[in-house]
């Protein structure tokens, strides 16, 4: 294996010189520069990378932050970052939190002992002060929903109000009233602002309804405890609006497995727009929240915060929108009269076997009874009447 002083004699130069040459940290005339490229390549030589960062002060790689993995949105957002690094010659480390305070902050303490030159924060439970102490060691940072830009920092805000605006709409112009929310974690910024965006929205919209907010965990079986909670309750919504796409596709198992069908019977919007979200059953009706855009415009601005460190950050501003699809429809005229006729169906399953299901033997029953007194009299009467003519 090839080494610096090996370079330096094929190019007949000191090591001082092919160490400045590569690491770019003092002028090299471009004939020297030009013969110090070609030593290296000829002798296959590849620089320390450690080395490297301890002769610049910052090595070629960048920190990547994100909450969860096992939630698509995220694996399609670090390809979008990876992508970009890439693209400005930078390598990625990626750590995942799994929503947990203390190993996001075990992740940022590790990206500033490896002196990486920046990182992109992409989940927002996070202390702001472990931000502030990224600063303060000339270590670049984009953060998702934190705070202002400062000097190291910039801020990725992303417009959660438009969306939920967009949804809320939509349901209100199908005719639903009876719309709840089922949120994410309470702890997380994120989750708090798009609560907030969809209690706006409601009241600018149906000031006088009684919207019914159900917490989840922003994974799919969140979504399905939210909904067995709605299913249980008395007056259940014709409509949910979900925080993100993994706990509306959770509402729709549940939905699907209690007897009812979407839209028909309740319409169910998520947010995010995951892949998986066009080939559900029926494909999903989401807030889009673009992961291209958002990855490649956060490097965008973690890169000038790197060429540029006397700088001062910027604001980037993401917008979402929604995306109609096969999960929303009309609201039922009656809400009420579905839950009977699902758990029907159900009965109707259950007696399979070609006998009459109790369901329906209690419909006959009910059906009988409200016949009034009147009616049985005047049926008796025509009875009557044609026993005579025989």
């Amino acid at each position: 294996m090839s080494s610096i002083k090996d370079v330096a004699r094929e190019a007949g130069v000191s090591t001082a010189t092919v160490s400045h040459v590569i690491n770019n940290t003092r002028f090299v005339s471009d004939g020297v520069r030009a013969r110090v490229l070609g030593a290296v390549e000829r002798c296959g030589y590849y620089p320390n990378a450690h080395a490297r960062s301890l002769a610049s002060g910052r090595s070629q790689t960048l920190g990547l932050v994100v909450s969860d993995l096992s939630n698509p949105f995220f694996p399609e957002l670090v390809k979008s970052i990876e992508a970009a690094a890439f693209e400005h010659g930078f390598d990625l480390i990626l750590s995942n939190t799994n929503y947990d305070p203390d190993r996001t902050s075990h992740y940022v303490q590790r990206f500033i002992e490896r002196k990486v030159a920046g990182v992109v924060i992409m989940t927002s439970e996070l202390d702001t002060a472990l931000v502030d102490e990224l600063a303060s060691r000339d270590v670049s940072v984009v953060f998702l929903d934190l705070g202002k830009p400062g000097v190291h920092m910039s801020n990725v805000s992303v417009n959660y109000d438009a969306g939920i605006e967009e949804a809320v709409v939509h349901l209100v112009s199908l005719g639903h009233r009876e719309i709840a929310f089922v949120g994410g974690p309470e702890r997380l910024r994120s989750a708090a602002r798009r609560l907030e965006a969809f209690r706006n929205s409601m009241r600018r919209h149906l000031p006088r309804a009684r919207a019914r907010f159900y917490r989840g965990d922003f994974k799919l079986d969140g979504g399905r405890r939210a909904a067995r909670e709605m299913l249980a309750a008395r007056g259940r919504p014709t409509a949910v609006l979900a925080a993100n796409d993994l706990m509306a596709l959770g509402v729709m198992v549940e939905l699907r497995a209690a007897g009812l069908q979407i839209p028909r019977d309740v319409s169910v919007i998520g947010f995010d727009d995951i892949a998986f979200a066009a080939y559900a059953e029926p494909p999903l009706t989401t807030v889009c929240l673009p992961r291209a855009e958002l990855g490649r415009r956060a490097v965008e601005a973690l890169m000038a915060n790197v060429e540029h460190p006397e700088r001062r950050g910027v604001q980037v501003n993401i917008p979402t929108f929604l995306i109609t699809r096969a999960s929303t429809g009309r609201a039922a005229t009656n809400a009420a009269e579905t839950a009977p006729r699902a758990r029907c169906a159900a009965a109707d399953a259950k007696d399979g076997d070609g006998s009459e299901g109790t369901a329906a033997k209690g419909g006959a029953k009910r059906r009988r009874a409200a016949v009034g007194p009147q009616v049985r009299a005047r049926r008796a009467a025509r009875g009557g009447k044609r026993d005579k003519a025989r």
